[in-house]
């Protein structure tokens, strides 16, 4: 899809009315081939089943970017994060925590898998900045300032007596998170409130964060979303999850008397920690709580 043509043009209008109405939309993208889909989605499996002591071992110096397990709210739910994972290094440090030996098929999947949705993903931004008008340079020095976070997700499946409900609902704190599921589970809360079901398929879910609405002074909405299990098998997802590694602040360009700053600059990983603390899990909205004006 290049820049100009029609294809770009009716892109730029579908993008933009997805994030504007539900903070989401499906993308097709065929450039991940089934096969490596399938190579990830096994090796995600492989990495699941390992010992909880040896899953412990991920931790991480940012906030949400090691492991995550029994968690009192959310007892169905684990992940894993893998920082930057379109370095190679990356991968395989996080390999070589989880197996003795390493794990070469993990590897080199999860990197190839990476490097293509993030592709996936500056295309979308660069849609974005265009369907607004611009500056291409803005555009370029916004992309080179992104960091990137590989998620797996496990939900198990629920006992008779316990919930369905995998994740509560929820906006993320990214910019962007792009979601794979081969099982149904996924809801998205739509611009009238209802809650639509996100069926499994070769599509990969576009759902804008808090930092994106931040970016754009509220004319894109973060995507209110969670997920309920009514399968019973065990539900395993994919997300590729984009951040700032600069301060985060409203794109002067998008303000406006309709769309005026809300929200003092911030910076990602900080808000991310701070989500996570008993003042945030108390707040209707936890980015106004956290630099709201």
């Amino acid at each position: 899809m290049k820049p100009g043509t029609d294809t770009w043009v009716a892109a730029c209008e579908m993008v933009r009315r997805g994030f504007e109405d539900h903070g989401c939309f499906l993308a097709h993208f065929d450039k991940v081939a089934p096969n490596l889909i399938n190579s990830v989605f096994c090796a995600m499996e492989q990495l699941f089943d390992l010992p909880l002591q040896t899953k412990r071992r991920k931790t991480s110096d940012k906030p949400n970017h090691g492991y995550t397990g029994q968690v009192p709210t959310s007892p169905l739910f684990e992940s894993f994060a893998i920082h930057n994972p379109s370095n190679r290094k990356h991968c395989q440090n996080f390999s070589n925590i989880m197996w003795p030996t390493g794990n070469h098929h993990l590897c080199e999947s999860v990197n190839e898998y990476a490097k293509l949705l993030q592709e996936l993903d500056r295309t979308v931004k660069r849609v974005v900045f265009d369907s607004y008008g611009l500056d291409k340079v803005k555009c370029e020095s916004f992309l080179e300032s992104t960091d990137y976070s590989f998620r797996s997700y496990k939900y198990k499946i629920p006992a008779m007596d316990e919930s369905n409900v995998g994740v509560n609902s929820h906006t993320d704190s990214t910019f962007i998170t792009i979601l794979h599921q081969r099982v149904d589970g996924l809801e998205v809360k739509l611009k009238d409130g209802e809650w639509s079901a996100i069926h499994a398929s070769p599509l990969f879910c576009v759902l804008a964060g808090d930092a994106f609405m931040v970016w754009s002074s509220e004319r894109i909405r973060a995507c209110e979303h969670r997920v309920i299990l009514r399968s019973n098998v065990t539900r395993y997802s994919l997300g590729l999850l984009s951040y700032s590694a600069e301060i985060v602040q409203t794109l002067e360009d998008l303000v406006d008397e309709e769309h005026p700053i809300r929200y003092k600059p911030f910076d990602h990983y900080s808000y991310v920690g701070f989500r996570f603390t008993d003042e945030a899990v108390k707040c209707t909205s936890r980015i106004k709580a956290y630099c709201g004006i």
